[in-house]
C-alpha cells in the first residue's frame, strides 16, 4: 500500500514594528524559536521530511531554515517555491502533484489562509476544534498521511494525525551530556562550535589576526556554530569570512578545543590553523562594526588572556616551525 507523509508548516511569528512590505517582513525572536521548538518536535517523532518546499518570503524561508536546523538538516533539504507565497489550496495541491513520487514525506512552509485551506480540503473538513478557534496559528505543524502517489493528491485522500503548536511544547530544548540529559536555552547544535585562528607571514613576521565581538576591543578569533551540513574545518572557513572577510586553507588537525558559557550552557569550540590568501578591503567587509588587527604571537596570547588559546597558539608555532614556517608570504595590510 502506498502512503505518503505531509508536513504543512505555517511559519513562525512575523516583526510588525519592521517597516517593510509583506514579503521581506522578518520573524520576531519568538517566530524563530517557535520554528527550532518544532523541528526538534519533529526530531523527536522522526518525522524527517525527505525534502522541503517552502515560500521564499523572509518569514517563511527564516522558519524553514530554523525548523530544519533544529532537526539536524541542511539548507540542502529547502527548496523555495515562489508559487507557495500567497498561494490558494488549488495551487499548493498542484504543487503537491508535481513531487517527486520517490518521496515518501514531504514539508511545506508557508502562509495562511492558504495553508489552511489546503488542510480543510485534504481532510474533507472534519479538523479538531480547538478553544480559540484557529487551526493554523503561526509556528504550527500538521501530520498528515496519504494513500496515493503525490500526483494524485485530491480533496479528502488524507487523514490528520497530529496538529503541533510550538506555543503549547516545552520551552527549551533537550541537550545530552555524559550525566544525562539537560534542558538548554537554544537547540543542541549552538553548543558545538569551531573557529580558525588565521596566521600569516607580513613583512616578514609572523602575525595573527584578531577580531573584536563588536565595537568594544575585546579580542577573539573567528567562530561560531557548526550548522549542520557542515564540517567543522568548513564551517570554521565560512566564520572566518563572514566575520573577518578571510579566506585561506584551514588545516585538517584541529589546535585543540576549550570551552566557553554561552546561552546558559557550555559551547565546546574546536580550532583550527588557517593559512590566510585572502582579505577583503575594509570597505567592502559586511562586518566593519567589528574591528580587526594583526598581532605578533605574543601579543595575541596578552590580548586574548586564555590559557587554553595560549596553549594552542603555541602548539601552532611549534607545527610551522616543524615545516620550516612554510607559509605564504602575503602583502597585506596590518
Amino acid at each position: 500500500m502506498i502512503k505518503k507523509e505531509l508536513l504543512i508548516l505555517r511559519h513562525g511569528k512575523s516583526d510588525w514594528n519592521v517597516e517593510c512590505d509583506d514579503f521581506h517582513r522578518p520573524l520576531v525572536e519568538r517566530g524563530k524559536r517557535g520554528a527550532e521548538l518544532l523541528g526538534v518536535w519533529l526530531q523527536q517523532q522522526h518525522l524527517f521530511p525527505d525534502f522541503i518546499l517552502s515560500s521564499p518570503a523572509v518569514r517563511a524561508i527564516e522558519t524553514a531554515r530554523k525548523c530544519a536546523k533544529a532537526m539536524g538538516l541542511s539548507d540542502r533539504h529547502i527548496y523555495q517555491e515562489p508559487r507557495i507565497y500567497e498561494a490558494n489550496a488549488a495551487t499548493l495541491k498542484a504543487i503537491l502533484n508535481e513531487c517527486p513520487h520517490q518521496a515518501q514525506r514531504v514539508m511545506i512552509v508557508g502562509h495562511n489562509p492558504g495553508l489552511e485551506h489546503l488542510l480543510a480540503d485534504l481532510v474533507d473538513h472534519s479538523l479538531p476544534e480547538t478553544e480559540d478557534g484557529k487551526i493554523l496559528p503561526t509556528a504550527t505543524v500538521a501530520h498528515l498521511t496519504l494513500s496515493q502517489h503525490w500526483s494524485q493528491t485530491h480533496t479528502s485522500c488524507a487523514q490528520l494525525h497530529h496538529l503541533t503548536r510550538a506555543s503549547l511544547l516545552p520551552q527549551a530544548f533537550p541537550f545530552v551530556t555524559l550525566t544525562g540529559t539537560e534542558q538548554r536555552e537554544r537547540p543542541a547544535y549552538y553548543y558545538v562550535q569551531s573557529g580558525v585562528i588565521p596566521y600569516c607571514m607580513i613583512n616578514g613576521e609572523l602575525k595573527l589576526l584578531l577580531i573584536s565581538a563588536g565595537s568594544k576591543q575585546k579580542w577573539g578569533f573567528p567562530k561560531g556554530v557548526i550548522e549542520p551540513g557542515f564540517s567543522p574545518q568548513a564551517s570554521a572557513a565560512k566564520e572566518a569570512w563572514e566575520e573577518a572577510g578571510l579566506k585561506g586553507v584551514v588545516m585538517d588537525q584541529a589546535l585543540g578545543c576549550y570551552s566557553r558559557e554561552k546561552w546558559h550552557g557550555q559551547c565546546t569550540i574546536e580550532v583550527f590553523p588557517m593559512a590566510v590568501t585572502e582579505m577583503v578591503d575594509s570597505h567592502e567587509w559586511e562586518e566593519s562594526h567589528r574591528l580587526r588587527q594583526w598581532f605578533s604571537p605574543k601579543q595575541a596570547m596578552e590580548e586574548l588572556n586564555n590559557p587554553a588559546l595560549s596553549k594552542m597558539i603555541k602548539h601552532l608555532l611549534a607545527e610551522l616551525e616543524k615545516k620550516e614556517c612554510a607559509v605564504e608570504k602575503l602583502d597585506l595590510d596590518s
